[in-house]
């Protein structure tokens, strides 16, 4: 079945032809590791794991790779300011390396929390700093590098005539007008290969190479581990859409030059999340996590949910009132689908599961098109066709969405088959609102007060379920 993917280098939506038949590489942008992942940065590895499903769904085999950067990313754009890493060892007092897993560490935490699939590979920048050294040096041989003194290796962006082809810069124009902050650049356009560490100041994170002490700069990471991961041509490169027309940009003109042919066949870039002041960002300080919204009540699930409503190419406007409706709506969901189990057997009608399933990825194949999914997932609820069938439809939808429908549904129908004393359940909705008003003391208390009456309570994405010890 012909799927559809837009790719930003063309701007338009194309069929997909895989480079090998029946398999699919790509690479997606992951986090610098210095702070924990807002809810933003999550939407983005979302996004990346429903591309997957929909691979997995049409019978490929994929190859996913998500980099860990954890040197090298500065606080600005144009090469300045400190590194991201750096400053955040300073901001806890603890060492690089120990930032870097405390934060990988939290990041697959909440990506196990989003029902993410576990990327095929995911290589950290530092393991390929010799990588990164060779491809510096073959851009070095035909001659698109320069040095400045004291500062580092930088790419000649005049030497490749179609540099910003993916963005659509009008380069002439950009780099007649604008002032350049670095006067010993060549062109404002020009970035960074490696820059050479401060001599009055020692870096944690530092290495020897053929241009001096130093550290590889934030778009050769990305260059050299998708070349070493999954090779000089590759299916599909994801991201955030902020890194079209500088990080991905600059990957481009890292690679091509050195493989002579085109690298990526189809770029697909994923839109922001808003708060109320705008694109979700760490540098407001008191940003949007997981961790956040499970202490308000919303599982990580439930988030999932909210985000499947969207196109992935739209910008999406955070607020606590829609998340209620999503949470509404999932819980909803999975108290009908608790009720289709009770009924269901294991003689489904296979044809009718066969033209749901077509249906359903006719629908995923275009485009990502979750929030059409979902609604033949409603149709599928309210339809004429046997328990069984719905069930056995369910297990897919199940596998596209990541939604753990029947386990939270099972979970939910379990609960409601225990005997549970009115007074034990009471306490645990007073404990679960405590939770949400984040009077955590008094919610702990609850929860041994129903632990000594010989029960147990668990969070679920529904509220929570009370279990006899």
């Amino acid at each position: 079945m012909q799927i559809r993917l837009y790719n930003t280098m063309t701007r338009k939506v194309e069929d997909f032809k895989p480079i090998t038949p029946n398999h699919v590489g790509f690479y997606g942008c992951g986090p610098t590791v210095y702070w924990d992942q807002h809810i933003g940065n999550m939407r983005t590895f979302f996004n990346n794991d429903i591309l997957k499903r929909m691979f997995l769904a049409n019978g490929y085999t994929v190859t996913h790779v998500m980099n860990f950067t954890d040197v090298g990313h500065l606080t600005s754009d144009e090469d300045t300011g400190e590194d991201k890493m750096e400053k955040g060892a300073a901001r806890e007092n603890m060492s690089v390396l120990d930032i870097a897993n405390k934060y990988i560490k939290s990041c697959v935490n909440d990506m196990n929390l989003l029902n993410i699939i576990p990327p095929t590979h995911t290589p950290r920048a530092t393991d390929h700093i010799k990588e990164q050294i060779e491809l510096i040096q073959k851009l070095e041989k035909l001659g698109f590098t320069y040095e400045i003194p004291g500062d580092g290796i930088y790419y000649d962006t005049s030497k490749l005539p179609d540099y910003g082809k993916l963005g659509g810069q009008n380069l002439s124009e950009l780099r007649g007008g604008a002032r350049i902050e670095n006067n010993n650049k060549r062109n404002i356009t020009d970035f960074a290969l490696w820059k050479f560490s401060p001599k009055d100041v020692k870096r944690q994170m530092e290495w020897d190479s053929p241009w001096g002490v130093g550290f590889p700069g934030w778009h050769i990471e990305c260059s050299a581990m998708s070349l070493a991961e999954i090779g000089e041509r590759m299916d599909i490169h994801s991201g955030g859409v902020d890194h079209i027309k500088v990080h991905h940009t600059n990957e481009i003109a890292q690679v091509e030059p050195v493989v002579g042919h085109r690298w990526v066949n189809y770029w697909v870039h994923m839109e922001f999340l808003n708060d109320l002041s705008g694109k979700m960002s760490k540098s407001k300080g008191d940003f949007l996590t997981l961790s956040l919204l499970e202490s308000k009540g919303y599982s990580a699930i439930v988030y999932r949910y909210f985000l499947l409503l969207a196109s992935y190419r739209k910008q999406l406007n955070f607020s606590y009132e829609l998340l209620d409706g999503a949470k509404n709506s999932y819980e909803n969901l999975v108290k009908r689908v608790g009720v289709i189990l009770k009924d269901a057997d294991a003689n489904f009608d296979k044809s009718a599961v066969e033209k749901w399933k077509n249906r359903i990825l006719e629908t995923l194949n275009n485009d990502l098109n979750t929030a059409g999914v979902i609604v033949i997932l409603q149709e599928l609820l309210k339809s004429d066709e046997s328990t069984s069938t719905k069930v056995e439809l369910l297990k897919f939808f199940d596998d596209i969405l990541g939604l753990k429908l029947l386990e939270n549904a099972k979970a939910l129908s379990d609960n409601s088959n225990n005997v549970i004393p009115v007074e034990i359940t009471k306490m645990a909705e007073e404990r679960l609102t405590a939770k949400k008003a984040k009077n955590y003391a008094l919610a702990d208390e609850l929860r041994n007060k129903i632990s000594d009456a010989g029960f147990v309570v668990e969070d679920t994405a529904t509220g929570f379920n009370i279990k006899i010890k």
